[in-house]
């Protein structure tokens, strides 16, 4: 087992220092994370491409379209239940979308194929969501019969999705976790919003959302990069769903750059580089590529905490395009044009991560920081959380101008003093588990009082 070693600060009743802690990778999620096959992911992007066109308004045949691929997929999983001793299931959930004159010429029956892994805790309500959409197209949206491979926008999701469902699911988590493959992606979001509301309306204790979204591809058209070692993770700052109450807090903090899904974007940068060699997650500071969305949107605007995860370099060529070669450019979304080794270490990132979330406790409740009085300390105070055992927790600090957290403080009590003044840094508190794992972060509101 590889060991990672970290500047942990420990605070004494006088004084703060550091010193050397070792934190050992769960052997349970290093073992999954090595059975991820990069010949298995490629043999399901095939597949998928094989289909000829996977656009939502595709007719129904035996060996093309739609819903022939999504059945597909629904095998591939209900395959699976058997090793997962009663855990899991599989099931199409079909709705039905009204026309809108626009991508939906006439009411449509779209459906999501969604493997559900039920967690092991009674005690223990939430839900956290992975996804990628099945939906196909070429250049132009409406077109429902030409041929659309889709192998990387978005086979590459639907591939690492099936290939965490086949490891995942052998193993109890507390929490529950649904993998997801919606449909309408390019024809408006359609089956992430049908998702979103009704996690909204049944009040699902959603905690998280990964979308994956082009994870397959590591070479740029026209300036020519080629580079597998980084990958993006797209998260909002400012929240879709906020309420004044919210802005005015975050007006008053300074937290803009501290919204939810940003915590959980800096988390999986955090886990997901100490389990994948030889890969930097990026954190993009926007919500999607600029002018552009994915089906992660949906659920920020319904207040849940959801992120994108995408490849570094896209290749403009292979992507909303025909299949054709003209002026000795071959255009499409093609098999031939992805790195599965790539996708591999993408797929392994969100392995990582979904494990140690739906492993963790849940985030400490009521997170604050003293401002009753000016000082050049900062004491935070939290409770404990709602979900699980902490047997501690980490205050975390960074400079204003950092992107992520470069202290991290243990306690095991629910109160702590720094020497570090709250007008030059941000702060953080992150529950820690039986077994090491940590939660999401919580950004403090201020104490008054």
């Amino acid at each position: 087992m590889r060991k990672i070693f970290i500047i942990i600060s420990i605070l004494t009743s006088t004084s703060v220092f550091a010193q050397t802690q070792i934190i050992q990778r769960d052997s349970r999620i290093e073992k999954m994370v090595s059975e991820i096959s990069a010949s298995s992911l490629e043999q399901y992007v095939r597949d998928l491409a094989d289909f000829g066109t996977r656009h939502t308004l595709s007719e129904d045949e035996e060996s093309r379209g739609i819903l022939a691929s999504q059945n597909y997929v629904l095998n591939h999983f209900k395959s699976f239940e058997k090793d997962a001793e009663g855990r899991l299931s599989s099931e199409i959930d079909f709705f039905t979308i009204p026309g809108d004159n626009r991508r939906i010429p006439t009411d449509s029956k779209l459906g999501n194929v969604i493997a559900t892994l039920k967690g092991t805790d009674p005690n223990d309500d939430r839900v956290f969501i992975i996804m990628a959409h099945i939906d196909s197209r070429a250049l132009s949206v409406m077109d429902s019969k030409i041929d659309a491979p889709g192998a990387n926008d978005d086979g590459s999701g639907v591939a690492a999705i099936i290939e965490l469902v086949k490891i995942m699911s052998k193993n109890p988590y507390p929490a529950t976790i649904k993998f997801v493959i919606v449909s309408g992606e390019e024809q408006g979001l359609k089956g992430a919003e049908y998702l979103a509301k009704k996690a909204k309306s049944e009040n699902w204790n959603l905690a998280a959302v990964l979308n994956n979204d082009m994870i397959g591809n590591s070479r740029s058209s026209e300036t020519e990069i080629a580079d597998n070692t980084r990958i993006r993770i797209f998260s909002e700052g400012v929240p879709m769903a906020e309420t004044e109450q919210m802005a005015a807090i975050r007006r008053y903090t300074n937290g803009e750059n501290d919204s939810k899904s940003r915590q959980l974007a800096r988390f999986m940068k955090e886990v997901g580089e100490r389990y994948v060699d030889q890969l930097e997650v990026k954190l993009i500071y926007r919500n999607d590529r600029f002018l552009r969305g994915g089906d992660h949107t949906p659920f920020a605007r319904e207040g849940f905490t959801a992120i994108r995860v995408c490849e570094m370099n896209e290749n403009y060529y292979a992507q909303h395009e025909n299949v054709r070669l003209e002026d000795g450019i071959k255009y499409g979304d093609l098999p031939e044009f992805m790195d599965f080794e790539y996708m591999r270490k993408a797929t392994g990132i969100n392995l990582a991560s979904l494990a140690y979330l739906a492993t963790a406790p849940s985030e400490p409740q009521m997170v604050g920081i003293d401002v009753r009085r000016l000082n050049n300390t900062s004491t935070l105070r939290w409770e404990t959380p709602k979900i699980g055992k902490a047997r501690g927790y980490y205050v975390l600090m960074r400079e204003t101008n950092e992107s992520m957290w470069s202290k991290k403080f243990y306690t095991e009590d629910t109160t702590l003093t720094i020497p570090y003044s709250k007008d030059n840094y941000f702060f953080a508190v992150q529950a820690v588990g039986e077994g090491g794992h940590e939660s999401l972060a919580v950004f403090p509101q201020p104490i008054t009082r």
